[in-house]
């Protein structure tokens, strides 16, 4: 169908590992991934792309998760994002409150639950499908 574009996911987290079992959980058809090693390279990203999610990795060096989280929301074309932040950091209550203060969706700890991480990705990248086609019956 000629609605049929990818959706995209941002994956950021500087650990080229971490983006390998990423990118290799979250493989599917109709679905564009996205990785940067760091906030900057994500910001650049960010300008050239429409992200249905970005799962962020709350410690990275320079710029962290919630950073970078900040900045997405204060710009209009990237405010309506939603962010899943990742962390290894140890069930820290404060932490996880500045997740969800900076507008994330959902805060997952590593090592994470595979299962658990493509359910929730799934509803995004439904959510997206059906935006995409929404759109495309509107403009017939």
């Amino acid at each position: 169908m000629p609605w049929r574009k990818p959706v995209k996911f941002l994956l950021v987290d500087d650990l080229e590992e971490n983006l390998t079992a990423l990118v290799a959980l979250l493989a599917r058809d109709g679905l564009e991934l996205h990785t940067a090693r760091s906030g900057a390279e994500a910001l650049e990203l960010l300008l050239h792309h429409e992200f249905a999610l970005a799962l962020l990795d709350v410690q990275m060096p320079e710029m962290n998760g919630f950073e970078l989280a900040e900045l997405m929301r204060g710009t209009a074309r990237t405010r309506h994002i939603p962010i899943i932040f990742l962390t290894a950091v140890a069930t820290d209550d404060s932490l996880r409150f500045r997740g969800y203060e900076t507008g994330a969706v959902d805060y997952l700890l590593k090592p994470l639950d595979s299962q658990m991480l493509k359910n929730k990705t799934d509803v995004f990248f439904e959510l997206a499908r059906q935006k995409l086609e929404l759109a495309w019956q509107r403009d017939q």
